[in-house]
């Protein structure tokens, strides 16, 4: 079961964020943290498979934090989860290592889905239909197009 972390200043948003994932999604929440600082040092602990952000929290902001730990542990997927997302440049979310920007203007309504999109592989593709072949039968030949005859065209044997 992948763990979530969560960085937010504001502690009701963090125990929102708990019940909303260990109630309504397969992900267990493995620690939180109050801000930027506190989530490098808890990430590097606790090793989560995906941590969601807060921009706007004191000592390090969100964008300040992701850069650290996309740079610490570059397999953990990054959301970032703010209110102000309307105030970020997209090539600034893109550089600083972050996977996915949510606002919370939208509430947590989807945020179920976006998390299962990062965390859970997707289905194993399907096996050929036509297995591969990898001899011919004996006696069989491979045709160039042109050893075959063409519309008009007729081989003879003279």
């Amino acid at each position: 079961m992948p763990g979530i972390l969560t960085a937010d200043d504001n502690r009701n948003i963090r125990y929102l964020l708990r019940v909303f994932v260990e109630t309504q999604t397969s992900f267990k929440v493995c620690g939180e943290a109050v801000n930027g600082t506190d989530a490098i040092e808890k990430a590097q602990q606790l090793q989560p498979e995906l941590i969601l952000l807060d921009l706007s929290m004191p000592l390090m902001t969100g964008i300040e934090a992701a850069s650290v730990l996309k740079r610490m542990l570059p397999q953990t997927k990054i959301v970032l989860f703010s209110i102000h997302m309307d105030d970020i440049p997209k090539s600034l979310i893109a550089v600083s290592g972050i996977d996915l920007a949510i606002s919370k203007a939208d509430g947590i309504v989807g945020l179920a889905e976006r998390l299962n999109s990062l965390l859970v592989p997707p289905p194993a593709l399907l096996e050929p239909v036509v297995p591969a072949v990898d001899t011919l039968p004996a006696g069989s030949e491979i045709q160039s197009p042109k050893d075959k005859p063409t519309s008009g065209t007729f081989k003879t044997d003279a």
